[in-house]
């Protein structure tokens, strides 16, 4: 029990039981609108696992206590207001204990057995817990920051997670023909939803928002797709007839690639050059079968993603074959550029330098030519020009 305090005085009482009782109605109201709150619905019917509930299990914890408070905040407010009545006048006893109800603390929580090793012969037998309104209230307002934090939390990462998902379902809703690729796409969808669901806390803004972008490609991807097959199917001929020249640029391609190949291995020392693949005829013939089905759309597009890989690797190694081609000419280049300069530098007429000229200008006459050996005779020239110019001067 509490210890003795002064009585209040009547109109003291009646400003307590007034401010008392407005406090009450106020956490009333804050609580059912706690009871409301989407975060705690999400949690109530979905079971967080996880990080959410790890957090969640203290939080369960302290919001069944301040439902418990506030039903002990009612408990007492109700026996202050049945002892108060509607008299004018209060007796002492009375206002003794109507102070004490309003200020002390007069709530009986919980009865605790002492064991008998730790009680005295007249001592009680066990700890008798009081609340009153003041304790309570103090502690209902330390707890309620900690719950709401937690709701909003969880509130603000599954309402950022739907507003993200939303138009995404829409649009695969919209796509109709449930595509391998949509499927994944609307897996995903439900993937994000279940643990925005189970475990948001779980979930950092920076990878909510990664992953709605990696859906939102796929479904554009996808998308992009379908509305070609759907073009597609309204040319088909014209869609053929695209497919078929770059079947012919391919070909091209190749053509120029072997005669770029032949001429380095005929003229040139080099390693081994990319062999060229002879699939023109097979193309060709899947390409007429895929033409007289109208409905091959998705064939189609393979075909020509697989003619443009092949004609990417026919450009690479007809660049690396003329590549090799060109540089026998720069080097050629190269060696009457440092011949002019020598001769500018007024050392082009040194035995030395007429001797590394002489020798590179045979490694670039023969054939095949050593690319390799030419380029390093070309510097060694280009070294001797320095230093002979460096010694005149």
């Amino acid at each position: 029990m509490s210890p003795a305090v002064a009585p209040l005085t009547v109109a003291e009482i009646d400003r307590e039981l007034a401010r008392r009782g407005t406090e009450f109605d106020s956490i009333t109201a804050i609580m059912l609108e706690l009871d409301k709150h989407p975060g705690l619905s999400l949690v109530r019917h979905y079971p967080p696992s996880g990080v959410t509930e790890a957090r969640w299990d203290p939080v369960r914890e302290a919001l069944a206590l301040m439902w418990e408070d506030l039903a002990r905040m009612r408990a007492i407010l109700e026996s202050a207001r049945a002892v108060r009545g509607t008299r004018a006048r209060l007796d002492d006893g009375e206002r003794a204990r109507l102070t004490e109800i309003l200020r002390g603390r007069p709530h009986e929580v919980s009865r605790t057995p002492i064991p008998l090793a730790q009680r005295s012969l007249t001592g009680p037998s066990e700890h008798v817990l009081f609340v009153g309104l003041a304790d309570t209230l103090d502690r209902m307002r330390a707890t309620f920051p900690v719950i709401a934090e937690f709701l909003d939390a969880v509130d603000q990462v599954n309402t950022r997670v739907m507003a993200g998902l939303a138009p995404l379902q829409h649009r695969l809703d919209r796509a109709g023909a449930l595509t391998p690729e949509l499927r994944a796409v609307g897996d995903g969808i439900a993937a994000l939803l279940s643990r925005s669901a189970t475990d948001p806390l779980a979930l950092t803004v920076a990878e909510i928002d990664a992953r709605l972008a990696e859906l939102g490609q796929a479904l554009d991807r996808e998308s992009a797709v379908l509305a070609e097959l759907a073009a597609m199917k309204a040319n088909w001929a014209a869609a053929v007839a695209e497919v078929r020249a770059r079947l012919g640029v391919l070909l091209a391609t190749r053509e120029r690639a072997a005669a770029a190949k032949a001429s380095v291995e005929a003229t040139l020392v080099s390693g081994p050059l990319p062999v060229p693949v002879a699939d023109g005829e097979r193309l060709r013939a899947q390409l007429a079968l895929v033409a007289a089905d109208p409905g091959a759309g998705a064939a189609l597009i393979d075909l020509r993603r697989r003619i443009d890989t092949a004609n990417a690797a026919a450009l690479e190694a007809e660049q690396l074959a003329t590549g090799l081609l060109e540089r026998r000419g720069e080097l050629r280049g190269r060696l009457a550029a440092y011949q002019a300069k020598a001769a500018r530098l007024g050392v082009g007429e040194d035995s030395d330098l007429l001797a590394a000229h002489q020798r590179a200008s045979e490694l670039l006459a023969r054939t095949p030519c050593d690319l390799a050996a030419v380029t390093r005779a070309v510097a060694d020239y280009q070294h001797l020009i320095a230093q002979k110019s460096g010694r005149r001067s």
